[in-house]
């Protein structure tokens, strides 16, 4: 005879006996843990409680840069006109919002680099799906891309004058030069990480084609694409500050890049500081405004957000 000592007392019959439970207690055991794990539940958490982790500490270092920046300017490291004090820079900001200038600057280079970066969006996730899918395209572009990305963005400011002229389209073929080959290539890296197992049940349920782009492709290199997007940001903003620093016609008006400018061309620090702050922080808002949230709601609906 085998014995199988299960935990449960069996009658005669080989069959539990009256109120014991059919399971073993380790089959009870795992049904116990499936349950647990979908019971899971995001838990919204309190909005104290995400102010003091989210904003107090940006807000601590800021005060510490202000503090160090103060005490070099007392400790005199530097003259007055190569070094300016906070409450000049501040000065000059108060200013600029009195004349009605400040909102200017900055949407003319917000407006000038949403509208490059939507144009790049458009035109480099195409050819990533190109060069990640086809062999052929792959080993004639890829070498490109990667090169035309590792290429500084200021390199393209002087061709563009050139072919372009001193217009907004100079400052958009820039963008795009500087942020397509980083959309397309972030989507090439996310492609690349797609398990073939995806790839295969796809083909088999019918996805082909475009199809299998949309439903398969794009949803599983989401992780990877998002990447490149955020590097596709930073790409375009930055080409567009160095051909606004470059290229300047009164055509153009005065965005931030040429406030920059104008404050090294007037030998105004203040100024200087005040356009590298506005530059610095439209860069840092664009995050938790639009990259963060878009990160969350890809990783909430994979299971791997679990506090919101």
């Amino acid at each position: 005879m085998v014995s199988t000592d299960t935990g449960v007392d069996v009658g005669k019959d080989g069959f539990p006996a009256a109120g014991e439970s059919r399971a073993p207690d380790g089959l009870a055991g795992l049904e116990a843990g499936l349950d647990a794990l979908d019971s899971v539940q995001a838990v919204r958490t309190p909005l104290r409680e995400s102010l003091l982790r989210k904003v107090l500490p940006p807000v601590t270092a800021v005060a510490l840069v202000l503090v160090v920046w103060q005490l070099l300017v007392w400790a005199e490291v530097a003259p007055d006109y190569k070094l300016a004090s906070p409450s000049e820079v501040w000065g000059e900001l108060r200013d600029a919002w009195l004349r009605g200038t400040l909102l200017d600057h900055i949407w003319t280079s917000v407006s000038r680099g949403l509208l490059g970066f939507l144009l790049a969006l458009a035109i480099g996730t195409p050819l990533g799906l190109l060069v990640a899918r086809i062999g052929f395209v792959r080993a004639a572009i890829g070498p490109v891309l990667s090169g035309l990305q590792s290429l500084p963005s200021v390199a393209w400011v002087p061709p563009a004058v050139i072919w372009l002229g001193l217009d907004d389209s100079m400052m958009y073929a820039v963008i795009l030069l500087g942020a397509v080959p980083s959309i397309a290539n972030g989507l090439v890296a996310g492609i690349d990480q797609i398990p073939p197992l995806f790839l295969r049940a796809g083909r088999t349920l019918g996805a082909t084609g475009l199809r299998a782009a949309r439903h398969v492709v794009m949803p599983a290199a989401l992780p990877g694409y998002l990447a490149g997007l955020k590097q596709g940001w930073a790409f375009s903003w930055r080409s567009l500050m160095a051909a606004e620093i470059i290229a300047t016609s009164p055509d153009l008006g005065v965005g931030l890049g040429q406030l920059l400018e104008n404050g090294r061309t007037n030998s105004s620090m203040s100024q200087v500081f005040l356009a590298i702050f506005l530059i610095l922080l439209v860069g840092i808002a664009v995050d938790p405004l639009i990259f963060s949230p878009l990160e969350r709601r890809v990783l909430r609906g994979r299971g791997l957000l679990v506090t919101r």
